[in-house]
């Protein structure tokens, strides 16, 4: 794989972690971890080297004095998807993973390191076939389909065969790392089999429910968990949303150089577990039913909320291209989303960029800059009516062609492999990947008439909900916050900023409102 950058720890970090750790050595040939653990400690070496092996045996990577183990799955819980083997006698630090949270949340330069090098290593390994989970299933199983975009929303490594189980079994066959198999299985149970994820008991009571984790919904947990509020965020499906898959954030206040939506994501969802927030996907919200005290909301698998006070961070969900035959590329050639594997698959390749605005922009420059010869096609007369001036700059820094009045009429290609498109006009491109920034729909339809809304379907809040407080809606202690919002700016930073306000709004509702227990 193309190994990721891994900065040395300092010897005044190395102190800290001895402080809380244990000193231990193991002999050249021991398993430090290996495929299908959970969880495993944070692993300072002190002396000698250790090598990162695949299932299979590959070396991808190895690890001398002053460096550390680990990636994402060492913070989540989540099982382990590759194999830690001793190659030169070994001293190291061992730190358990509670402890190891502890410092981090008091030591910034450490948890900047350790944080950066673990988001870079899952990257790197959501390049390499063979690593984390296998999904079987053919291209024209909706199921199997629903489980791919999954796994790429949740970042986690995965193989896809696309053909029919041997077995004949329910679809998509998951096979788990280190053995094991669900037959048909539904994401939550993916995600509970790999060690990942708050399971919910039949009834929650609490004071904040979230509904919805992305920028909106992370900052109103880490406020609402830090001003004392028992706070319960879900999410349908990967924590950060939207703004969690975006390769890059340029725009956001206080990183001139941008950040990752996965960075973004993984310091929100660590504050809000520092102040004991709580977040469980996936979970998706079936109703809303108002009450006085508190307000009900149902969940799938059997699974309900009463909440005090409500906040709605939904937000939004993409927008598919009207043409024939779009779903028979989805996920293999035609993607929503520009992550480390698309970009790895794309490099050399023709790639499309459907869509104005900045996200598109975003998009066309990661591949650009990954090797991808891209064009952005968008449907106005001129780019600057939907996209921020500095990425305009951008495309054309890195030779970005783009195309005005520019509409898709259909598709071409077989086996879900994409050959080119024809226009509008008639013209005709040779692509070999595309990628839909077309913007998105309130995810609202849950709600019915539970709350009012526009007619586009966005929640109606403030002044135009007759409320006085900017993001209250018609429903007492029901509020919303972010893209899903009417008449909300949609933008990250925007979405933040509600998120947090909304919290003090929450706490006037319950200064307001009787605590009482029992149905609502």
């Amino acid at each position: 794989m193309s190994t990721p950058a891994s900065p040395p720890l300092s010897s005044s970090q190395l102190t800290a972690l001895a402080t809380i750790g244990e000193e231990r050595s193991a002999p050249v040939g021991e398993l430090l971890y290996q495929v299908g653990d959970q969880p495993y400690p944070f692993i300072a070496i002190l002396e000698g080297e250790v090598a990162i092996i695949d299932a299979a045996g590959n070396e991808l990577v190895r690890h001398g004095p002053s460096s550390f183990l680990g990636e994402l799955n060492l913070l989540s819980g989540q099982t382990v998807f590759i194999n830690a083997l001793v190659t030169e006698p070994l001293r190291y630090i061992a730190v358990e993973r509670g402890a190891l949270r502890s410092l981090l949340n008091e030591d910034g330069p450490l948890s900047d390191l350790v944080l950066a090098t673990f988001i870079s290593r899952r990257e790197a390994l959501q390049t390499v076939e063979g690593i984390g989970i296998e999904i079987v299933g053919p291209h024209g199983s909706e199921p199997t389909m629903r489980m791919l975009e999954f796994a790429r929303a949740n970042r986690l490594p995965y193989t896809w065969d696309d053909a029919v189980p041997a077995d004949g079994g329910a679809l998509p066959l998951v096979r788990l790392p280190g053995g094991g198999e669900l037959h048909g299985p539904t994401t939550g149970q993916v995600l509970r089999a790999l060690g990942i994820g708050l399971e919910l008991a039949p009834r929650e009571e609490v004071d904040l429910l979230i509904v919805g984790a992305g920028p909106a919904g992370l900052a109103a947990a880490v406020y609402g968990a830090s001003e004392g509020l028992d706070t319960l965020a879900i999410e349908s499906t990967a924590l950060g949303g939207q703004a969690g898959s975006s390769r890059r954030i340029e725009n956001y206040l206080g990183f001139p150089a941008g950040i990752t939506g996965t960075e973004l994501t993984s310091r929100a969802v660590s504050q809000a577990r520092k102040f004991n927030a709580r977040t469980a996907t996936p979970y998706r919200a079936l109703s809303l039913e108002p009450g006085n005290s508190r307000h009900l909301v149902q969940l799938e698998d059997d699974r309900e909320v009463a909440a005090r006070a409500v906040l709605l961070a939904t937000g939004a969900q993409y927008r598919r291209l009207p043409v024939d035959r779009l779903e028979e590329f989805e996920g293999m050639t035609v993607f929503y989303s520009a992550g480390a594997p698309e970009a790895q698959l794309c490099a050399g390749s023709r790639v499309a960029i459907v869509g104005g605005g900045n996200s598109a922009g975003q998009a066309a420059v990661w591949l650009a800059r990954g090797g991808a010869l891209v064009t952005l096609l968008h449907r106005r007369a001129e780019l600057r009516e939907t996209m921020s001036d500095y990425l305009i700059h951008e495309l054309d820094r890195y030779g970005v062609a783009v195309r005005d009045r520019s509409e898709i009429a259909a598709l071409h290609g077989e086996d879900g492999r994409l050959a080119s498109v024809t226009l509008a006009g008639g013209d005709q491109l040779p692509l070999s990947f595309m990628f839909l920034f077309l913007g998105a729909v309130p995810c609202t339809e849950w709600l019915d008439d539970a709350v009012a809304r526009d007619d586009n379907g966005f929640i109606l809040t403030g002044p135009a909900a007759n409320v006085d407080n900017l993001l209250e809606t018609d429903v007492p202690g029901v509020f919303a916050a972010g893209d899903v919002r009417s008449g909300s700016t949609k933008r990250c930073a925007t979405a933040v900023g509600e998120g947090a306000m909304a919290v003090q709004f929450v706490h006037a509702h319950l200064a307001a409102t009787p605590t009482a227990h029992g149905t609502p």
